[in-house]
């Protein structure tokens, strides 16, 4: 009775904390993280949604460009291919990397479990999930659901903090 009572009890505070989506998403995020952090670029392509993100992407980095004057004559000089070509460079667990390092995750921390990383997502009126930096924070990494599994499908950050690591 009582292993029944604590399954209870631990069944409740899951449901308090987190909700079955997000500990669905949970799953696929925490895979993320490992990708991000072994640099494992054939599991972290397994958890975004490439064309999503790179889509997102140069459409931020061309508000980015309309915005700043110094960076419209550069742009105009190389023309749309240096944007395509920001796109596909940023997209790689290096470089996302820094984003995770801003949640507090180095090389050397260890991934949170699931449950902890459900209890810091979000759940988005359209079914997708967000990891937001605090609590009640805005969304920051978007994760969309396809075919059975979250990708990464939108990053809302501030753009200058994707850094191409070599």
């Amino acid at each position: 009775m009582r292993q029944l009572l604590s399954i209870f009890a631990a069944a409740l505070v899951l449901a308090g904390c987190a909700s079955v989506e997000k500990l669905d998403a949970a799953n696929d995020v925490h895979a993320l993280l490992i990708a991000i952090r072994d640099n494992d670029q054939a599991a972290f392509e397994a958890h975004i949604d490439r064309d999503a993100l790179k889509r997102q992407l140069q459409a931020r980095l061309d508000e980015r460009l309309a915005q700043d004057k110094r960076l419209q004559g550069l742009a105009s000089l190389l023309g749309p291919s240096v944007v395509d070509f920001a796109g596909d460079a940023l997209i790689q667990p290096r470089v996302f990397r820094t984003v995770a390092e801003q949640y507090g995750y180095t090389p050397q921390s260890k991934i949170p479990n699931q449950v902890v990383i459900a209890s810091a997502l979000k759940e988005l009126p359209d079914g997708r999930v967000c990891a937001t930096k605090s609590k009640d924070g805005p969304c920051v990494l978007i994760f969309s659901k396809q075919e059975g599994r979250w990708k990464l499908s939108g990053f809302e950050g501030d753009v200058s903090t994707l850094r191409i690591k070599l």
